[in-house]
């Protein structure tokens, strides 16, 4: 399995939390007013192509993270008549190229849900089409976050925009405040060592990478730019600081696998580790002090974003309403609260007004997630995860260095 494949998000019901360049300018990015109404059995279908989004019928294949799953699907076929197919898919660049191209994506799937910012090699290929936001009446109705020229960034390829973002958050370390002794507001946690041979980085430049760059950046040990996008030269120096770590027993093990990294940190095998935040949840539902950390150099921020296919054979006028009227779907209240409730990541506005008036929410918690995914952004900012780098193939090579390390 790929690092950067399923499980990458994998989501935890029942579960709480704290909740491009996120700058200070960026506080009035999430003012929109929560809008829209939603009301939710999991359904499962073959690969449909005809369906009528106002009289109802058809199936949308709908291909993605298991994150954007909403295991139950009713609600949007009680709305819209149609069933929903979902199938679990991998995430990384090299893996979705491969399926669209040749694994038959475009005839399987109507939309596909990766984390985003890997537009310019789809769009390219003419893989996936612009989004017509027009025909997605809850989209001026989103953060408004997605109308700065950083948010652009991530979801916009040569002037159109081809990713919807339906799920947020902000990546650090995870630690066991038991075993540091101490607060960890730093990456450089990683790299200390007073927790040699107890600290993880995943196998993945996507995250571990840039991570380590905005440490080094952030404290002067590296001239790096911009550790979003690195010349080979930056990314190199990068790769061999952490090499020198690796060889000097810094790190446990490089980690792949959400159970994994779960498994490590609940032995107590390692007390710091670079990952995503469900794996906090996780630990916590075991009995397991755990704190996800608050970094200097700020979060590495990502959006899941849905792609519309470009389909071999053109849809029908009907089919392509009933997909658009699946994306309006995702961007309400009942999808978001949905999601945001599993995950413990931001959706959408509407998420937590329709959370108040349904019992089946929790709209406190809701509303205390987004607010802290919000603070992410706002408050610490970082930055966006580089998903397609103009360099690489030089970071698969250097990356490649590390492993063989």
């Amino acid at each position: 399995m790929s690092p950067d494949s399923i499980p990458r998000r994998t989501y935890l019901k029942g579960t709480s939390t704290l909740a491009a360049m996120a700058t200070a300018g960026l506080a009035g990015c999430f003012s929109n007013e929560p809008a829209g109404n939603g009301s939710g059995n999991s359904t499962q279908s073959t690969p449909s192509d005809g369906a009528d989004a106002q009289s109802g019928g058809g199936t949308v294949n709908y291909g993605g993270i298991a994150t954007v799953n909403a295991g139950d699907w009713a609600n949007f076929k009680k709305q819209h008549g149609a069933n929903v197919n979902f199938v679990t898919i991998g995430n990384s660049p090299g893996d979705l190229l491969s399926t669209l191209l040749a694994g038959g994506g475009r005839q399987l799937y109507d939309l596909i849900a990766p984390v985003g910012g890997i537009q310019p090699p789809l769009a390219s290929q003419e893989l996936i089409q612009p989004i017509k936001t027009d025909k997605l009446k809850n989209w001026d109705r989103q953060y408004d976050y997605w109308q700065t020229d950083q948010g652009r960034d991530f979801i916009s390829h040569g002037g159109d925009i081809y990713g919807i973002p339906i799920v947020w958050q902000g990546d650090s370390v995870a630690y066991l405040p038991n075993e540091t002794g101490r607060e960890i507001t730093s990456y450089g946690a990683l790299f200390d060592e007073e927790f040699k041979g107890r600290t993880a980085i995943e196998d993945n430049y996507t995250t571990a990478g840039q991570k380590t760059a905005m440490y080094l950046k952030a404290t002067g040990k590296a001239d790096i730019d911009n550790p979003r996008n690195m010349t080979e030269a930056e990314f190199a120096s990068v790769v061999d600081f952490l090499i020198e770590q690796k060889k000097d027993g810094q790190f446990r093990t490089m980690w792949s696998g959400f159970q994994t990294a779960v498994n490590l940190m609940a032995e107590k095998e390692v007390v710091v580790m670079d990952t995503w935040e469900p794996v906090v949840f996780s630990l916590r539902d075991k009995g397991i002090k755990a704190e996800y950390g608050i970094p200097d150099e700020g979060y590495l921020l990502w959006a899941m974003v849905d792609y519309l296919i470009n389909p071999q054979e053109e849809w029908s006028d009907s089919h392509e309403d009933l997909v658009y009227s699946f994306v309006d779907w995702q961007l309400d209240g009942w999808y978001g609260a949905k999601i945001t409730a599993q995950t413990g990541y931001m959706t959408n506005p509407a998420a937590i007004e329709y959370a108040k008036n349904d019992d089946e929410f929790d709209a406190s918690e809701i509303e205390e997630i987004h607010e802290g995914v919000k603070a992410k952004f706002q408050e610490v900012g970082g930055s966006w995860q580089q998903r397609w780098p103009d360099n690489r193939e030089a970071y698969e090579r250097h990356w490649q260095r590390l492993r063989n390390a």
